[in-house]
């Protein structure tokens, strides 16, 4: 018998992980990340017909003390081997219905002190699980299972009956007729609320179904238990915050047992129950996607267990007075946005703060907000990637700044989809939320010096520790806006694309649009990593007396520019903006702020009194050997001109670093480069 795994604290629960046969290597992965979620129940399929398949005993033998070790596992018995099914398939029933109570005793003795409950049978109403039009009465089903949970209870294994999905209150009434609710210790319950529209219109709720097979079930066994042995949400629609939701709302439920269905994504390419394709919603119900990237319900399991996550739920959608017209910051969780939102703030200002929460730490940039700021911040958990569940915030907003985005040019080439995704689609929901508002919301965006491209054809003077630009109206003023657009990798795509859909929103449709092309941008707040935020990743770095990886040379030159003097900047744009009025501005720190990577680190070491360790790899994809921008338009426009210098700036984030090193922590890598 299995050991009690307690989680720790909270509610306890479980997932449901399917291991197929042969996937050594995934299940040496997923295993130790479900552990690692505070997880005490893992429910899995012990397939009769994989089992006799050939490898089958090798394999289970391998998989399930693997899985016992660290868990209290479900081993749900199933599927009939085709060979032996009256229908050829394994929906079927065994033509000797006692084969399967003799494979149930025989996966006891090989396997029993492994776990302590043994599930018999999956989804017995599905078709695809049970093909029920064979036994359309389902006594078959039931002397086969009456038969095998009798002897499995006999040889001291508790007995879980597989649940019904969708719930049907006369089958299970059916059950206990039949005699077999007098031999189980729990009945399963499946239900995916919020994910498929079949179940919308049967669909009552978790406290009128549980409740309901409740007083069923103790009709025939007082004893028995409830369990939601199969629960989940697909986030097909990129609406990871509605995932955690619904994994908090299925842990306060009365059910004994919650098994959340699943922790990784199904890869696209592999077909389940029995060769059927589902549509793209089934391939979407794990915490964790199908290349392993942790989802939101992930992440907060891992860094802070159930606790972390009803903390996320607690922040609901913003409930705002109907005369009051916000200021809304997508992304406002992040570096910049929370910078600018409690800017905003800090005048009296009502601000929608919309943010996935998908970046490590910045959770707690909001938790930061709302501690100064209390009840003015309204936090929006959600994804503008979903379309619909932005709308509603975007109707009543004053203005819509826009800073949502994926940030980085190597994330870009791992996954341009998803980079498309986030920077150009979800802009283009923003654009089409505040077109449908029907009234004059200005929107300004964040975009990038990315989208001038690499500047190859810049001419360069290569000095000791930084590039110069031959030609001299370069080195006097920076890049102009004038300068053609020149997508270079998918990051610099997706972010020109929507730098261009917001500027033509103002011609098509007249809804006032500002882009702010920026450079670095660095400062409180940030949590650099190698991949954006190369100057607070290095501080970071340096701090924690770890070495720092430059990619090229550190010849590479930014002009970089205090947070706070972005933030002035984008008020600024914002209070000169014109009704119907399209306008593009670069945003940097300027000739008087630019600087090379070999600069900064010389900084570095004078304000830590000792040099950081510095290793180099070779250059990255589109990275700039030179880009300064040329804000002389943004000056004129609005009068501003940044009032930080690098030297101070630097030195105030050192310090801030320091202060709040457990703000500050976001170290997950080793390299950086220049954005």
């Amino acid at each position: 018998m299995t050991v009690d795994h307690p989680a720790a604290g909270g509610p306890r629960f479980g997932f449901v992980e399917w291991f197929r046969p042969g996937e050594y290597d995934r299940t040496e992965q997923v295993l130790p990340e479900i552990v690692a979620s505070g997880a005490t129940y893992l429910r899995t399929h012990l397939s009769w017909a994989e089992y006799l398949a050939p490898g089958g005993p090798d394999w289970f033998d391998w998989l399930l003390p693997k899985l016992g070790r660290d868990l209290q596992v479900l081993p749900c018995i199933h599927y009939t081997p085709p060979s032996i099914s009256r229908t050829g398939k394994t929906s079927g029933a065994p033509r000797r219905l006692r084969d399967y109570a003799d494979f149930v005793d025989h996966v006891l003795t090989r396997y029993g002190r492994h776990f302590d409950h043994v599930e018999l049978w999956n989804e017995p109403n599905n078709l695809l699980d049970w093909d029920w039009r064979a036994d359309p009465d389902f006594s078959l089903f039931c002397e086969m299972i009456g038969s095998a949970a009798h002897w499995a209870r006999e040889r001291g294994w508790k007995v879980v009956l597989g649940g019904p999905s969708p719930f049907d209150p006369l089958w299970v009434d059916l059950m206990g007729q039949r005699g077999i609710l007098d031999v189980v210790s729990a009945v399963g319950l499946h239900g995916f609320p919020g994910t498929w529209d079949s179940e919308v219109g049967t669909w009552g709720g978790w406290d009128l179904h549980v409740g309901e097979m409740r007083q069923i079930v103790e009709r025939y066994n007082r004893d028995i238990e409830v369990w939601i042995t199969e629960t989940g949400y697909s986030t097909w629609r990129k609406d990871e915050v509605e995932q955690v939701r619904r994994f908090v709302s299925a842990l306060s439920t009365s059910a004994d047992r919650v098994y959340w269905y699943s922790w990784r994504d199904v890869p696209h390419d592999v077909p389940v129950q029995e060769g059927f394709w589902f549509d793209a919603r089934h391939y979407h119900l794990g915490a964790v996607d199908a290349r392993g990237n942790r989802k939101l319900l992930a992440r907060l399991l891992h860094d802070g267990g159930i606790g972390k996550a009803q903390e996320i739920c607690a922040l609901a959608r913003p409930a705002l007075s109907r005369h009051v017209s916000p200021i809304v910051v997508t992304g406002g969780s992040g570096f910049i946005g929370s910078n600018l939102a409690a800017s905003f703030l800090s005048d009296g200002e009502e601000v929608v703060v919309l943010d996935n929460l998908s970046r490590p730490g910045v959770e707690q940039n909001l938790q930061w907000l709302k501690d100064c700021f209390g009840e003015r911040v309204h936090a929006c958990v959600a994804d503008t990637r979903d379309g619909p569940s932005i709308e509603p915030v975007l109707a009543d907003a004053r203005a819509v700044f826009h800073l949502a985005a994926q940030t980085a040019v190597t994330t870009s080439l791992a996954d341009p989809v998803e980079d498309f995704e986030v920077n150009a689609r979800a802009t283009l929901n923003v654009l089409e939320g505040v077109r449908r508002a029907g009234t004059d919301i200005p929107v300004i965006f964040a975009s990038t010096n990315k989208v001038y491209g690499s500047l190859d054809d810049l001419e360069m003077i290569e000095l000791e520790d930084r590039y110069m630009p031959a030609a001299k109206s370069v080195r006097r003023f920076g890049i102009g806006e004038n300068r053609k657009l020149d997508f270079c990798t998918p990051y610099g795509c997706s972010k020109g694309v929507a730098d261009q859909y917001v500027l033509d929103y103002a011609s098509s449709f007249g809804i006032p649009s500002a882009v702010m092309r920026m450079s670095c941008i660095y400062g409180p707040r940030q949590f650099g990593t190698e991949d954006q935020g190369w100057v607070a990743h290095f501080l970071i770095r340096a701090l924690a007396g770890e070495s720092i990886t430059v990619f090229g040379n550190g010849k590479q030159v930014r002009d970089i520019l205090h947070v706070d003097d972005a933030v002035a900047a984008y008020r600024a744009v914002y209070r000169s903006m014109k009704p119907g009025q399209a306008v593009r501005y670069n945003l940097g720190g300027g000739v008087g702020n630019a600087v090379s990577l070999r600069m900064v680190l010389a900084r570095i070491a004078e304000l830590l009194g000792r040099k950081p360790v510095v290793e180099h790899e070779g250059w990255r994809c589109g990275d700039q050997e030179y880009f300064v921008a040329d804000t002389r338009r943004l000056t004129r426009a609005t009068g501003w001109r940044p009032s930080i210098g690098w030297h101070e700036g630097l030195e105030t984030l050192c310090t801030w670093l320091i202060e709040n090193r457990g703000i500050a922590q976001a170290d997950e890598g080793s390299k950086a480069a220049t954005g």
